[in-house]
């Protein structure tokens, strides 16, 4: 299995690498007011899906500042009525087996 994932690894990295020799021909960008920037094509689209990451991380961080703060009230509220931590690591008893993970 591992050297299946190596393979399929490599298979992205040398499709990708492929990409960005057969884009090198410089295009323009033209921005607000008359501006323009040329720059190779692989460039501009490494920078394109740079944004959008950046873009979807940023938009993303206010829920998830909401959920970790929810689950800490939770577990506030847990701790303080008493309640035991559950673990997700241990089975309910002995005899019950783990449930199966993995692929």
């Amino acid at each position: 299995m591992k050297y299946l994932l190596w393979l399929l690894k490599a298979v992205i990295f040398f499709t990708l690498f492929a990409f960005a020799l057969n884009n090198q021909r410089d295009v323009v960008v033209h921005l607000f007011f008359g501006t323009q920037w040329q720059a190779p094509l692989v460039l501009v689209v490494l920078l394109a899906f740079s944004a959008g990451v950046i873009v979807g991380i940023i938009g993303m961080v206010p829920r998830w500042w909401k959920h970790r703060k929810a689950a800490q009230r939770a577990a506030a509220a847990q701790a303080i009525a008493g309640e035991p931590t559950p673990s997700t690591n241990a089975p309910a008893d002995e005899t019950t087996p783990l449930p199966p993970h993995g692929i």
